[in-house]
């Protein structure tokens, strides 16, 4: 673990087999030649049983592949409209997709802006910046990892077109905030729930409070099938907007065989085998969510009793964490001083991998690569791309980037006994932290 880990390698790494316990009492710390707390792997993921190769294997034979002659899409739309409480479901490629169709479907694009945080996977900026709109961040509330609501109204502007709150990690924004200032101000709200599958605020399913909300089933998804996305929404028209542009720009009513066009779009629809993972997926997905939640809820309750390690908060109006991360900050102030990334590399070492989390995007060197771009200063002047850049510092992020520590949802899925090894892992490296600072 000394070179960062994405997302994505990590949750990689974590899900290789089951976890073996170590036998003996643990006293030196691993990285120091002793034994380590755990050895073996957290459980596996993605999960398959043998629904998964049968359905999978039936709609392989029927040769019915596209949704057009399908089936499966249309069954997981109305499932998953109704797990969600939601009006309506459109079925995407992926969760990216699913945040271009909603753009698009909003009527955003080039001299628009769109209201987003620092803290998230790079999707949600490039969303806005395929429709040649430009993101304007708003700062981290350090203490939830989630966007500071409290700050989205001093950032918006006479171009602002869109409102589009994260979900990180499976958590809630707090959308009280986020929504109240969306309705003074009139502008729509498109919630990115790309991590929070069955997550709630007051009772309602993240994703539907919205104008639009956005999942992703990436293979690292709570819910996965590989790749693939969901659009929800309660207005029947805006739905038939995102279905027209996920569908090259034609309706669902228009003839198969008429190829005039009103409206621009791509293809971005998901496949019929895409749907089928999703189906058997929400077979087990309620169960593995109870899981997840008791199991953080008691390695909450050990870790806040660590000096140095500040488990992340969650807002009062969120009712339900579906803990796509389990999301912690680390003081390296507690620990001898050690650099978080030494505290990583010990942690790994005892058997807990852990990832740092997400660097700052919004001083990706892309960002200013793009709005520099010939096609960007054909819509945006210098000045207004030199404005955006020097109001663009996002400070509690910058710090949020520098304590944060990660455990991948899988991890969520081990045994009570493997939560008490996780916390007496980082009690190890506390207790130790002098001898490893010298080492």
């Amino acid at each position: 673990m000394n070179q960062p880990l994405s997302r994505r390698k990590f949750v990689a790494a974590t899900a290789a087999g089951p976890a073996v316990v170590a036998s003996g009492q643990n006293t030196k710390l691993a990285l120091l030649g002793g034994a380590p707390v755990r050895s073996g792997s957290f459980p596996a993921w993605p999960r398959i049983d043998a629904l998964d190769e049968k359905e999978w294997m039936t709609v392989l034979r029927d040769r019915k592949w596209f949704r057009g002659n399908g089936a499966q899409v249309g069954r997981f739309e109305t499932a998953y409209a109704k797990l969600t409480g939601a009006g309506h479901c459109l079925a995407t490629m992926n969760g990216t997709s699913a945040l271009i169709v909603s753009l698009a479907a909003l009527g955003v694009g080039p001299g628009d802006e769109v209201i987003v945080p620092p803290y998230t996977f790079v999707a949600t900026i490039n969303s806005v910046l395929m429709r040649n709109a430009v993101p304007v961040f708003v700062d981290s509330d350090i203490e939830t990892s989630q966007i500071d609501a409290r700050k989205i109204e001093a950032a918006i502007t006479p171009r602002t077109r869109a409102i589009m709150p994260v979900h990180l990690g499976g958590s809630v924004a707090d959308m009280d905030a986020v929504l109240a200032v969306a309705r003074k101000r009139n502008i729509p709200v498109i919630e990115d729930a790309c991590q929070s599958h069955l997550a709630e605020w007051r009772g309602k399913r993240a994703g539907t409070l919205g104008a639009t909300g956005c999942f992703s089933f990436q293979v690292s998804k709570n819910l996965s099938s590989g790749e693939g996305g969901a659009v929800l929404a309660n207005d029947p028209e805006i739905i038939e907007r995102c279905y027209a542009f996920h569908n090259n720009g034609r309706g669902r009513k228009v003839d198969s065989y008429n190829f005039s066009y009103q409206l621009n779009g791509a293809n971005l629809r998901m496949t019929e085998f895409q749907a089928t993972l999703l189906l058997c997926g929400m077979t087990r997905l309620q169960e593995q969510a109870k899981m997840r939640e008791q199991n953080a809820q008691y390695l909450t309750s050990m870790l806040r009793q660590i000096p140095g390690i500040a488990p992340a908060k969650m807002y009062e109006g969120c009712t339900r964490n579906a803990y796509h991360l389990y999301m912690l900050r680390y003081d390296k102030a507690a620990f001898a001083g050690i650099p978080r990334a030494t505290f990583l590399k010990a942690l790994g070492a005892e058997g807990v991998p852990a990832s740092s989390g997400y660097s700052p995007l919004n001083k990706e060197p892309f960002l200013k690569n793009v709005l520099n771009s010939r096609g960007f200063q054909a819509v945006y002047s210098r000045d207004y791309i030199k404005a955006w850049e020097s109001n663009n510092h996002c400070p509690a992020n910058d710090r949020l980037c520098e304590e944060a520590v990660w455990l991948t949802q899988n991890v969520l899925l081990a045994s009570r006994g493997e939560m008490e090894q996780i916390a007496e892992a980082v009690r190890k490296v506390q207790k130790q932290a002098v001898d490893l600072r010298k080492a």
